[in-house]
């Protein structure tokens, strides 16, 4: 089983002909309200892609809360480790999406600020995932716990503790938060991802480059969830013992079919989708 400790939200999201500049209004946009936040788009991700999925999260006592769980209960995970937390809100990312794709998103973390390690005491920890959209101190203590895969993906950039980096087989970011980072991303020993948008993605190890993939060419919708659906899909592979190469278009084609339909969750693709997709392109 994989658990995944990362952030629960409600995604609302304006769908307008362009991103807004600063001190700009952007009108005749579409609003929507889907299920969303790093960590539940990971394990719904990995469990629609053949994972046993657990996670563990926090949501406010508030009206929000079954909707942003709705999907994760729909389909198949595991929130037994779920806390509802009288007195906060449940997060909320503000996201606007441009017609081409891009997004720019603005998140109200609520619930997610208040889970503390002791959240994670009395779990059985095998695999794990962990996103930095809740403390560092929380995602060590699952990385602790854990005895098998441990992948970070290390979202949003900040500080992190070296003793979370040095539990870590896998570190997964994108161009920003590898700039963000930099080199120290490399001296870990861990595998690390780096995502490249519409390019594809490279992994490397110590520093060196041991794969690189371009995704099928797909109808972009919606770029919201592809990062997650990325991350996901290379940790179950890997898990399931696929090679670095074939973990990463595996990884590549999960992540170019999240782009094809609005919204995080209900973009995210089953595995039936996935393999087929990866047939066509690398036959």
């Amino acid at each position: 089983m994989i658990t995944v400790t990362g952030s629960i939200n409600l995604d609302i999201v304006a769908t307008g002909p362009a991103l807004p500049r600063p001190g700009e209004t952007v009108t005749n946009a579409r609003l929507a309200r889907h299920p969303g936040g790093k960590g539940a788009n990971q394990a719904l991700a990995a469990r629609r892609l053949g994972a046993d999925v657990r996670l563990i999260g926090a949501v406010g006592a508030d009206d929000m809360a079954e909707e942003a769980l709705k999907l994760l209960q729909a389909g198949g995970v595991d929130l037994s480790g779920v806390r509802h937390i009288n007195g906060e809100t449940t997060g909320v990312a503000l996201i606007a999406v441009s017609a081409d794709g891009e997004n720019q998103i603005v998140v109200c973390p609520g619930a997610n600020a208040a889970l503390r390690p002791a959240d994670v005491a009395g779990h059985t920890i095998t695999h794990m995932i962990g996103v930095l959209e809740v403390s560092a101190d929380t995602l060590l203590a699952a990385a602790e716990a854990a005895t098998g895969f441990v992948s970070l993906n290390l979202a949003p950039a900040m500080t992190v503790p070296d003793a979370l980096l040095a539990r870590a087989n896998l570190l997964s970011v994108n161009e920003t938060e590898a700039a963000f980072y930099g080199d120290k991303l490399h001296t870990t020993g861990a595998l690390v991802a780096i995502s490249l948008g519409e390019t594809g993605a490279a992994l490397y190890r110590a520093g060196k480059e041991v794969a690189r993939e371009t995704p099928p060419q797909v109808q972009v919708v919606d770029t919201v969830g592809a990062g997650d659906t990325f991350t996901a899909a290379l940790t179950v592979a890997l898990i399931e013992g696929m090679s670095e190469r074939d973990a990463l278009r595996f990884a590549v084609t999960a992540g170019a079919l999240a782009c094809t339909r609005p919204g995080a969750q209900p973009s995210l693709p089953q595995r039936a989708d996935v393999d087929g997709l990866m047939r066509t392109t690398w036959p």
